[in-house]
């Protein structure tokens, strides 16, 4: 590998590239603000662009946050943190995605549950496609179905509603916030890309819970299909957004007018499949929830030991993305957070070698994306308690300067040579190993 970037061209790239990511959500949890970027410190040290660039990265998910740079008052905006890291991008030859919104609902004027939010988050994305114009990769809002999910049906984050009235509204007017700043963007450039993210799990269930596992696997490609002009009258989920409220003339013209991705960013985590079963007893307490019919246990399919036809990790889900959208497709986030450093090892190579396999067979796969590169900060409760609790990343910034973990000399090697072979790499995971699960294999005999 020459380069770990996109070529210039719009030709599929020669070989699979690594990129790297720095987690930067900026929300607002029960009326207090959360950002991430100062609380890994990666807010206040410029010298770690030059640590990713060292590792061989040429391609980063990088922040220009709307709350950050005009957090009060529209015209009051504040560039210079951001010119001074994308000027330093430039230097170091390290092409930027610039994610606008990641997680939040927009500055303190505006929510997910404003009319205008998609009119205003358009207007900001102008004015930083002006400052950047050679910006040429944009994702305006990252993961909108998950954070529609968790601010507006789970009411985890601000505005903490908990109804599907709140949760379409609240989607739709993301992706027309999305279309519409990438409108505005490609006015300043008109080949600017969009590297759309969406996490991306499969639910799997006993025979009493499958009506419901139809409902959440239909529903985890919404903010996708809803980009890619899917959601027509003969769609499952267009009479139903109807029903709640979202009007009909938003969904025929995201019809009439789509913004398709570019490519396609898989987010895809070791607890993104999910297992339903009615029979709580088996599991935990925690794992307990319900959907006001049926109380029954959520529990990650990796931890239940399923049937060999039932296919869950990384491979099975990427190429559920390609055969149903033919774009290009790459891993947006890789990351395991875990009290060992080397299981984050196995988890990238896990990723790397699915995407790797399904190039072979003749995918789209772009990249990988190593993430977080400072790692997160209180991500374990969803930002919800303010509990200090850090997942290291590719560095572990609770020393000065920030140390590198095992997880950098893979980075360094997947980034330059395409390839890490070491004995860490040989040791299956623990999501591979017999002693992960937390229900007896006899017991799921059935699993009906």
């Amino acid at each position: 590998m020459t380069r770990a970037g996109l070529a210039e061209s719009d030709d599929p790239i020669s070989s699979l590239e690594l990129w790297g990511g720095v987690e930067c959500t900026v929300l607002r949890v029960e009326g207090e603000w959360r950002d991430q970027l100062r609380e890994t410190g990666h807010d206040a040290r410029e010298d770690d662009l030059d640590r990713i660039a060292e590792l061989g990265i040429r391609k980063l998910r990088y922040p220009v946050l709307w709350e950050r740079v005009a957090p009060d008052d529209p015209p009051r905006l504040d560039w210079s943190w951001s010119d001074q890291r994308l000027a330093r991008l430039r230097q170091l030859g390290c092409d930027p995605i610039l994610g606008l919104v990641h997680h939040g609902s927009g500055p303190a004027y505006t929510s997910l549950l404003d009319p205008q939010f998609p009119e205003k988050l358009a207007a900001y994305a102008a004015q930083v496609a002006a400052r950047y114009p050679w910006v040429r990769d944009w994702t305006p809002v990252n993961e909108p179905l998950t954070t529609a999910r968790f601010s507006s049906l789970y009411g985890h984050w601000f505005p903490h509603a908990q109804d599907m009235r709140s949760f379409l509204i609240s989607l739709m007017n993301e992706c027309r916030g999305i279309a519409l700043a990438m409108r505005a963007i490609r006015r300043v450039r008109p080949d600017a890309r969009l590297v759309q993210t969406e996490d991306l799990g499969r639910v799997f269930s006993t025979r009493p819970l499958a009506g419901q596992a139809a409902h959440e696997n239909e529903r985890r490609w919404l903010s996708l299909d809803l980009l890619c002009g899917r959601v027509d009258r003969h769609h499952p989920w267009y009479a139903i957004m109807l029903a709640e409220g979202v009007p009909q003339a938003q969904l025929d013209a995201m019809v009439a007018e789509p913004c398709p991705p570019d490519i396609i960013g898989i987010n895809h985590y070791v607890t993104s499949d999910r297992f339903l079963d009615h029979r709580v007893t088996l599991y935990p307490p925690q794992t307990l929830g319900g959907n006001g019919e049926m109380v029954y246990a959520d529990m990650e399919a990796v931890r239940v030991p399923l049937p060999p036809d039932i296919h869950i990790g990384p491979e099975a889900r990427l190429r559920e993305a390609w055969e149903r959208y033919r774009l290009p497709v790459a891993v947006t986030e890789a990351h395991l957070g875990c009290v060992e450093p080397e299981e984050c090892v196995r988890w990238l190579l896990e990723v790397w070698n699915a995407a790797t396999r399904l190039r072979q067979e003749g995918a789209d796969l772009r990249a990988v994306t190593v993430w977080s590169m400072f790692g997160a900060m209180d991500w374990c409760s969803l930002l919800r308690r303010r509990a200090g609790k850090y997942e290291p990343g590719v560095f572990d910034v609770r020393h000065a300067p920030p140390r590198p973990m095992p997880l950098a000399q893979a980075v360094r090697a997947l980034a330059t040579q395409g390839r890490f072979e070491a004995p860490i790499a040989r040791k299956p995971g623990w999501w591979r190993r017999e002693d992960r699960f937390v229900v007896e294999p006899q017991a799921m005999a059935g699993h009906d």
